[in-house]
């Protein structure tokens, strides 16, 4: 296990990142170098990744059904991008098919029209912890049922089990996050997917935070730890440009009709026939975003190159050295269990009791640069859970809109974040509990 020094970076990481150097106003029309901590948000592009797009942009062209060399060379980058997945995260590359979108959410959508039978009778067991992508296109087409979470926000698998045993042959699909993006908590997925298929039925896991910081392995058909549906977003993992991948059995797939319907999904249409084309072209109707596929395959490679198990390892590292400064600030609560052996990425829920949410964020921003996230994350029900907000609570907030709605902030490390950001933040944090009132007062102007 590679273990971060808290007092040294890591510069040959940070050189990898575009905008690592780059200067921002702030409240006194100075400058400063930015920090960027809303990594779970998206990430900025790697140099390798900026110099893919601009070395394959002489070449691009449309794929698959043109004759000309520059057609030829994009179909051979598309399609060989999903090789590039395929291998990323060990997918069972004889039964399995690799289906490009625009991010996760449109992968989530996708799929819960694919598996709609308009019966309601079929339930799909989702969690407390989940993104409102992995939550609302599920609803309306089937009797939704969340996993019950503990007291400090971890999934619960005895509830898990107990959910399937209720609902026993009703199960369609139980979709989980790999990774919350509020807290970072790392789910047990292979084990997830044991007690899923023990019960006959299949799992989804919501890749978005867990692809780009911990090595991910969707195992063989066949094994009970086999992963059915795995779902991740090219702009979390240093590739901003509009791709996201959906994976899961090319049966189901080839045997549904696909969600967008169009030229390029199609053998031959007739006004009384039509003929799909396999997966995964069945489910890639338009013209593609080959540019995003040769951005997203670079940045895979160049994080192949990095060593997976060195990236979780090093912002491991950085997040641990976050939680044990910050929980020696006075007048801060963190929302998420900071017990230093318990597996997550690097994401740090937390709030400076006295200031709301929304003005620490204007107020780091503003003061010192650094730039983080607040609000309920799109992961309402868990952040209210989260926050001990009860019905009645909600409905008060609700019924009086001038009243600021309560919320978390958010700090998320990416490979290019090091320690010396980290003291800045902590710093830019001890200004702000020394003198609350003052900077309540600079930046509530018109609340």
């Amino acid at each position: 296990m590679i273990r971060l020094q808290y007092n040294i970076s890591q510069p040959d990481l940070r050189n990898l990142v575009v905008g690592v150097d780059t200067k921002v106003p702030l409240a006194n029309n100075t400058y400063v170098t930015a920090v960027n901590f809303d990594n779970a948000a998206s990430t900025p592009p790697f140099f390798s990744v900026m110099k893919e797009i601009n070395n394959f942009a002489p070449w691009y062209s449309s794929v698959h059904r043109g004759a000309g060399y520059k057609s030829i060379v994009s179909t051979q980058v598309y399609e060989d991008g999903r090789q590039v997945i395929k291998d990323f995260v060990k997918v069972d590359k004889e039964k399995d098919v690799v289906i490009y979108t625009r991010n996760t959410t449109e992968s989530i959508n996708m799929l819960a029209y694919l598996l709609c039978e308009n019966d309601k009778n079929q339930v799909i067991l989702s969690t407390w912890m989940e993104h409102l992508a992995n939550d609302l296109p599920w609803r309306g087409k089937f009797t939704v049922d969340y996993v019950e979470i503990d007291d400090y926000g971890r999934l619960r698998l005895d509830d898990l089990e107990n959910k399937l045993k209720k609902y026993s042959g009703r199960v369609k699909l139980v979709t989980v996050t790999g990774a919350s993006n509020i807290t970072g908590y790392v789910n047990p997925i292979h084990e997830i997917a044991k007690i899923v298929h023990k019960h006959g039925t299949k799992v989804l896991i919501d890749g978005a935070q867990l692809v780009p910081h911990i090595g991910v392995d969707m195992k063989p058909f066949g094994s009970p730890e086999h992963i059915d549906y795995l779902v991740f977003s090219s702009h979390k993992m240093y590739s901003p440009f509009g791709v996201g991948v959906l994976i899961g059995p090319q049966e189901v797939f080839a045997n549904s009709e696909p969600v967008y319907k169009g030229g390029g999904d199609v053998k031959l249409v007739t006004h009384q026939s039509i003929y799909w084309e396999e997966p995964p072209a069945r489910d890639e109707a338009g013209t593609p975003n080959v540019m995003g596929v040769a951005a997203l395959t670079a940045a895979i490679k160049t994080m192949q190159s990095i060593g997976i198990e060195r990236i979780e390892a090093y912002e491991n590292a950085l997040t641990n050295y976050a939680l044990n400064r910050l929980k020696y600030l006075p007048h801060i609560d963190i929302y998420a269990y900071s017990q230093i052996n318990k597996r997550k990425v690097s994401i740090i829920p937390f709030n400076i009791r006295g200031v709301h949410h929304e003005l620490t964020a204007k107020i780091l921003s503003g003061e010192d640069g650094i730039e983080v996230r607040n609000g309920l994350f799109c992961a309402h029900p868990y952040a209210l859970r989260l926050l001990n907000l009860t019905s009645e609570h909600i409905d008060y907030f609700v019924n009086n809109p001038d009243i600021p709605f309560p919320g978390l902030v958010r700090v998320s490390f990416g490979l290019y974040n090091n320690s010396l950001e980290v003291d800045r933040f902590i710093t830019a944090l001890q200004k702000i509990i020394a003198d609350k009132s003052y900077y309540i007062m600079k930046y509530s102007d018109g609340r």
